[in-house]
């Protein structure tokens, strides 16, 4: 895992727990982040749906957007646990993590999907919806939904 993506997980787990002792991650998350070009950015560091527009992945990635009503939710917490731990099948499978913890924050993605509570999205690389689940689903369950849908099942076919 790199540097960065333990740094956000930090932060992210941070605000789950409460913890201030991980302020000095975050000044270096940041840091480190802003200073990568583009290419060196973590594909499966997980993004914040506030700064996060679906059209850039359009064709390229297929996002993984998990929902809850704030960063304590235990389940929003037992579903980054779960991406983080076995994020190697995500990768292959050309997939990005947003999340979105905040229903003030009105985020785009937020009211194009309308979650209630707590809610994992699996977007096709099309855009579309390819699966909903209102709780926490394991890396091994994911990859198998998404090796179902028609563009992963052509891409396989294809090797591209």
């Amino acid at each position: 895992m790199t540097q960065t993506k333990r740094a956000i997980f930090a932060v992210i787990l941070g605000l789950c727990t409460g913890q201030s002792a991980i302020s000095q991650d975050i000044a270096t998350a940041s840091e480190s982040t802003t200073e990568l070009p583009q290419e060196a950015v973590d594909p499966l560091a997980p993004r914040d749906a506030t700064e996060t527009n679906l059209n850039d992945f359009l064709w390229l990635n297929r996002p993984i957007i998990v929902f809850a009503d704030t960063a304590a939710d235990p389940r929003f917490q037992e579903q980054m646990a779960l991406l983080e731990e076995r994020s190697g099948p995500l990768l292959d499978r050309d997939a990005v993590i947003i999340f979105d913890t905040d229903p003030d924050a009105g985020s785009a993605i937020r009211t194009e999907l309308r979650p209630r509570g707590f809610a994992l999205v699996v977007l096709t690389k099309d855009g579309a919806v390819g699966f909903r689940s209102p709780s926490p689903r394991d890396v091994r369950e994911i990859t198998r939904r998404i090796d179902n849908f028609s563009i992963r099942q052509e891409e396989l076919r294809t090797g591209g």
